[in-house]
Parts: structure tokens; sequence; C-alpha cells
């Protein structure tokens, strides 16, 4: 969040660095390395599962792979397979673009109560029960990086991606 940095206090650094999400590839070698710390086998088409549903961010792959631990030793037979990631991933509510149940209810209640938008965050926060700085600091980066939302200048708008992935028809107005 550099931009809240005056401008001289950001020159004294020298050096601008910018953060990127990490590919699927290093998010699987990340749940590789996590499985071994674990102590718990997870085969291949398990991680690339996950790691393709993880938003690109280690601390929710480590997140779900504990969860799929969890499942793994519970109800299956202490291994993570491809049919144990997919089972913890539905319990979770984590679809195949890695959306949880909190990302589709946004994109829900902008559709069905605001017509798709655009809703200013005010509204789109009492709709929700949601604080603002939630919905725009955890929630959004990700649903706009997919190409689901938009910020415009008169608010929050849902793009036609999100309603063909949401399986809505897209009337364009």
């Amino acid at each position: 969040r550099s931009g809240l940095l005056s401008s001289p206090m950001r020159d004294r650094f020298g050096l601008h660095c910018h953060l990127e999400l990490y590919s699927e590839k290093e998010i699987l070698e990340i749940l590789k390395r996590s499985s071994r710390i674990l102590k718990i086998d997870i085969t291949e088409e398990a991680a690339i599962t996950l790691s393709s549903r993880c938003r690109g961010t280690p601390r929710i792959a480590n997140r779900v792979l504990r969860r799929c631990r969890d499942v793994a030793q519970v109800r299956g037979n202490g291994i993570i397979d491809k049919i144990t990631a997919e089972k913890t991933l539905e319990m979770l509510g984590i679809d195949s673009e890695g959306l949880d149940p909190m990302d589709r209810k946004i994109l829900s209640v902008v559709i069905d109560k605001f017509n798709g938008g655009p809703v200013g965050i005010n509204t789109l926060s009492a709709a929700l029960n949601e604080e603002q700085n939630t919905i725009e600091e955890v929630y959004e980066p990700y649903l706009i990086q997919l190409g689901f939302i938009a910020r415009t200048i008169r608010g929050r708008q849902v793009l036609p991606p999100a309603y063909k992935h949401l399986g809505y028809n897209y009337n364009e107005q």
C-alpha cells in the first residue's frame, strides 16, 4: 500500500517493489513441501487440484492442505488423493475458480438485488452485512483479477464471465 506513503517518504527507500501472486507451479511446490512438513502423503493429482484453487496464495494453500490432511486422516486412508482433495474443497465451498461462499455471495447479491450493478460500496456493504474494508481488501482483488467484477465510478458491476460461472443468463442492458 505504498500509495499511502508520502512521495518523499517513498523516495527514501530508493527501491520500489511490487508483490505478485504465486503461479500454480510455485503453489504446487509449496504444497509438496508443506505436506512433507505435515508428514502427510499427497498425490501429484491432488496437489495439482489444490494448487489451481488456492488463489496464488501460500497461506490459503496451506490452510486447505491442513483441512485435506484432516479429511484424509478421519475419513480416508491417510493419503491426500484427488478424491480427498475434491471432497475437502467441496466441504469448504471452494469451486473450480477458487471462489469461496462469500465470493459467490457478493456476486449473487449484486446480480440478484442490484441487477448486476453498478452498486456503491456502502450499499453493497449493507446488503452483505460486511465491512467495506473487508470487501475492498479481501474479496474484491481476486474477483477483479478473474474479471468477474469491475470497480466503476458509479460502483461495483458484475461482468459477463461471473454470470457464466454462476450459471446466470447475462442480458446486456
